[in-house]
C-alpha cells in the first residue's frame, strides 16, 4: 500500500514553492521514501544499518543518506514484491564500462512521464504543438526494448501532435521526411525532441554535408544527454546552439540535465540557460574531498534527490559530474527554486553512458 504522503499533484506548476516551503514538505516527502525503501528493499536496509543512519532523525532532506550512482552498476535493487510486474532500465553505458539497472513498475514509469509532460509544459504550454523527433520510428515499436529514449518521446509527446520522425531505420536523416513535415507545419510553432548529440549529428552535421538549409526557425528544441560525446567532438554549448541557429534557424533551446537512475526528474534549462529543479526533484552539490556541501558558486558534485522513484531506491544519488549552484528563487527567468549549471564530469570518474535501453525481463 502506498503512503500518501507520496502522492505528487501534476495539475499545479512544478516550480511553484518558495524556498523554505519547499525545504520542508520535501524533506518530508524524501524521509518518508527513504523508510518506504528501507523497508522494502533489504540491501538498502543494510546499507544504511552499515552508515549508521537513521533517516527519521534529519532536519533537512541535506543530512539523508545517499547512493553513488554508480552502484547500479552493481547492484540491481528493487523494493517490489518478487511476483511483481515490472521491466529492468539499462543505461547504455560506455565502451568497456558496466551498464546502469534499475527496476522499474508500471506506477513508476507512469510518474516519470506525468512529471516530464508538468516540466515539459513551463515551456511548451498546454498546447499540442506538431512534433518532430530526432529518432527512428521502430524505437516505440511493441516488443522492442523500453528504452530512456522512447520514455522521453512518450513524456514530451502528450504536447505533441502528427509525431514525424526525423530518421529512418537506417539511422540516417530522412531528408524526404523533414520536408513533408515543414511543408505541412514549418509555418507555425513546433516541437522538436532528441539527444543532444543526434540533434548536432542530424540537424546540423548532415545538412551541412548535403549543402541542405532546412528551416527551423519555428521550431521549440528540447534536447538532452550525450555532452560527453559534443566535448570529445570539441562543441561547447555556444557552439552547439550557434551551429543549430545558423544552418537551420533554430532559436529557441532548451537542455535538459537527467539521467537514467532517474529517469523523468529532469532538470529543465531556462531561457537564462539555468538548470532549474522543479518541485518532485532537488540538487545539492558537495566537495570532493570530504563531501560536505558546498557553497553557492563554488564547484562540486552534483547530488540529485527525486520524488519519483517507488520501485527502486534510486530517489537520493550522488553523481560524478561536477556543477555549481547558481542562486535560489532569484533566477531572472522567474521561477522559484534551486538553478545551476553542470560543467563536466569530475576527473577520473567513471564514465557514466545516457540511458540506453530497457530490458523486458525481470532477470
Amino acid at each position: 500500500m502506498r503512503m500518501a504522503l507520496l502522492e505528487l499533484d501534476f495539475s499545479r506548476p512544478p516550480y511553484g514553492m518558495e524556498r523554505e516551503e519547499k525545504d520542508r514538505w520535501y524533506t518530508g516527502q524524501l524521509k518518508t521514501l527513504t523508510a518506504y525503501h528501507s523497508q522494502r528493499c533489504l540491501p538498502y536496509r543494510r546499507m544504511l544499518d552499515a552508515m549508521g543512519c537513521e533517516p527519521g532523525q534529519a532536519a533537512h532532506y541535506c543530512e539523508l543518506p545517499w547512493l553513488p550512482v554508480g552502484l547500479f552498476k552493481e547492484l540491481t535493487l528493487s523494493s517490489l514484491p518478487e511476483d511483481a510486474d515490472y521491466k529492468i532500465g539499462q543505461s547504455s553505458g560506455t565502451t568497456g564500462q558496466a551498464a546502469a539497472r534499475v527496476v522499474l513498475d508500471g506506477e513508476t514509469r507512469a510518474l516519470q512521464q506525468q512529471a516530464l509532460a508538468a516540466i515539459g509544459g513551463t515551456v511548451l504550454g498546454r498546447g499540442r504543438l506538431p512534433m518532430l523527433v530526432v529518432e527512428c520510428p521502430s524505437i516505440l515499436k511493441e516488443g522492442r526494448a523500453f528504452s530512456a529514449k522512447a520514455a522521453g518521446i512518450r513524456g514530451f509527446s502528450l504536447f505533441g501532435r502528427r509525431r514525424t520522425f526525423a530518421l529512418g531505420e537506417d539511422g540516417a536523416l530522412d531528408r524526404e521526411a523533414v520536408e513533408g513535415f515543414l511543408k505541412q507545419f514549418g509555418g507555425s510553432p513546433f516541437l522538436i525532441y532528441g539527444f543532444t548529440s543526434q540533434v548536432w549529428r542530424h540537424l546540423y552535421l548532415e545538412p551541412a554535408e548535403l549543402g541542405w538549409r532546412p528551416d527551423l526557425s519555428r521550431g521549440i528544441l528540447i534536447h538532452g544527454g550525450g555532452w560527453k560525446r559534443m566535448q570529445d567532438q570539441a562543441v561547447s554549448r555556444e557552439a552547439f546552439r550557434a551551429g543549430l541557429k545558423e544552418r537551420c534557424g533554430i532559436m529557441r533551446v532548451h537542455d535538459y540535465y537527467g539521467m537514467a537512475e532517474q529517469t523523468g526528474s529532469i532538470f529543465l534549462e531556462c531561457g537564462e540557460g539555468h538548470l532549474h529543479c522543479s518541485d518532485y526533484s532537488a540538487v545539492l552539490f558537495r566537495r570532493t574531498a570530504d563531501f560536505s556541501l558546498c557553497e553557492p558558486g563554488e564547484k562540486g558534485l552534483v547530488q540529485v534527490m527525486s520524488l519519483l522513484p517507488r520501485s527502486y531506491p534510486g530517489h537520493n544519488l550522488l553523481t560524478a559530474d561536477e556543477g555549481i549552484l547558481l542562486g535560489v528563487d532569484n533566477c531572472p527567468c522567474g521561477r522559484k527554486g534551486a538553478y545551476f549549471t553542470v560543467t563536466g564530469r569530475v576527473a577520473d570518474a567513471q564514465i557514466r553512458g545516457c540511458s540506453d535501453t530497457y530490458g523486458e525481463d525481470g532477470a
